[in-house]
């Protein structure tokens, strides 16, 4: 069945005052019975440059991106941009469900995306060793490409919690809350191997680069990494599956979404679940404090999995502590010095490597250019932390560059120039951070709403 276009927007060009979302969808269901009789306006803002991003942002990085079902994807799935991403991967899809929400109608089809996740989940369980069981694999891959054989950034509770703040879906809460917490488990078990709550990285392939496709995956921290045996579990068919580096980004994402889910559950009415996840938080938090802190390099700092010898580069996963409550406010306060400083405040911040580090490359994937969604999630963390005027520079900046450069998966942190993908999927966050409220200079708020009140940081506990 052939896929027809699925937004129109009427008249062709941004009204002022409000961008007019007219959605035509196929008979495969993306949505009931959207047609043009039906557009509204969705967002206000005083500037045209901004409504025109929003527009295009709703057109390229949301809708076109959803896709019909092919095996082994049953359902409606994300597509994340460009002709070698075929598949639906887990962090990229969250932040289109996040704005997919926005819209009426997209209850069900938010719900088939996720059940993607638990299907895979059943046909990975029937052959994986009890261990490996309820891990969700980082690409569901169309068809007849290989499974892969490991997981990424755990976000998927987070995920879940924007939509449900969103649209009050209860009906994705009973599906996914018992899912999200086998999937918890999965990675507690077999990423946190010396219970200190440190998160490394693998893959049951034992190819070094899956292992580093969990996590930003060419970032700096990880040269020289190498993977090894389980460091205790002794058996037949063992292999080297894990990594030996600790990295302060998947850690604080696990932090992140355990912290989803405990609310989700309160929300539910199972306080039993809400109280083991925020023991699981409280694990990782005090490991993350306890061994991956660096006072001098006022941040978060990988380290060696055995020995936790640390590794003495700053990247990009070393700030999204500050986006999930991982920091104490003193703690928060000199991470807010040092990214302020030179060293991450290039002309377009926030480069993916400090600056100094000889490796660093402005324009150079993970070791140097910019992404729009971890620019997002620091700038959240930020202003958790009351430091709303860096949170703003480095959003104000970020929209700024997508105006002027376009749309794009990355950027190059001088220039500003467009890199990657064009209309890559995960850019929608420059759509979230002027709706959470990051921005001072670039402002768009729904129509009708003056606040959405999403809890940016994922703790909902002050910081003194």
């Amino acid at each position: 069945m052939k896929r027809r276009d699925f937004l129109k927007i009427t008249g062709g060009t941004a009204a002022a005052g409000g961008v007019a979302f007219a959605c035509l969808f196929d008979d495969w269901g993306i949505a009931a019975e959207a047609n043009t009789a039906d557009s509204r306006d969705l967002f206000q803002s005083d500037d045209p440059k901004v409504l025109a991003l929003a527009q295009r942002v709703f057109d390229k990085c949301v809708l076109e991106k959803l896709r019909p079902p092919v095996e082994p994807l049953r359902h409606t799935w994300v597509q994340p941009g460009g002709p070698y991403y075929n598949g639906q991967w887990i962090w990229d899809t969250m932040f289109v469900v996040d704005l997919l929400s926005l819209l009426p109608d997209q209850k069900q089809v938010i719900r088939d995306i996720f059940q993607n996740y638990w299907d895979f989940q059943d046909r990975w369980n029937k052959d994986a060793p009890e261990y490996a069981r309820d891990m969700i694999t980082v690409a569901i891959k169309t068809a007849p490409q290989e499974v892969r054989q490991f997981s990424q950034i755990p976000i998927l509770a987070w995920g879940v919690e924007r939509v449900y703040q969103r649209n009050s879906d209860k009906e994705l809460l009973q599906q996914c809350l018992g899912r999200l917490e086998r999937f918890h488990e999965w990675y507690w078990r077999e990423r946190n191997l010396h219970g200190n709550g440190l998160i490394t990285l693998g893959a049951y392939t034992g190819n070094l680069q899956h292992a580093k496709w969990e996590t930003f995956d060419y970032e700096c921290n990880m040269d020289g990494m190498t993977m090894t045996v389980h460091p205790t579990r002794k058996g037949p068919n063992e292999g080297a599956w894990y990594a030996d580096v600790c990295v302060p980004g998947n850690t604080a994402y696990l932090i992140l979404g355990e912290r989803s889910l405990a609310r989700l559950a309160e929300i539910a009415g199972d306080k039993e679940m809400a109280a083991r996840r925020m023991r699981r938080v409280e694990k990782g938090v005090k490991g993350m404090r306890d061994h991956l802190w660096d006072e001098a390099a006022g941040t978060f700092l990988s380290v060696k999995r055995d020995t936790l010898e640390k590794i003495p580069v700053a990247t990009i996963g070393s700030w999204i502590p500050l986006a999930a409550g991982v920091p104490t406010a003193a703690m928060a306060r000199r991470m807010a010095d040092v990214l302020a400083s030179p060293v991450w405040m290039t002309p377009l911040p926030v480069p993916t490597v400090n600056r100094t580090d000889k490796r660093w490359k402005s324009s150079a994937f993970w070791r140097g250019d910019v992404w729009p969604p971890t620019n997002y999630q620091i700038a959240s963390g930020l202003v958790a932390y009351s430091h709303k005027d860096l949170a703003a520079d480095i959003c104000d900046k970020t929209i700024a560059n997508a105006i002027k450069h376009g749309i794009s998966e990355h950027y190059d942190s001088l220039s500003g120039k467009a890199l990657g993908v064009p209309d890559y999927c995960m850019s929608s966050t420059l759509v979230t951070m002027m709706l959470d409220g990051l921005t001072k200079r670039h402002k768009l708020k729904l129509r009708g709403k003056s606040d959405l009140r999403l809890d940016r940081r994922g703790d909902g506990q002050s910081h003194d």
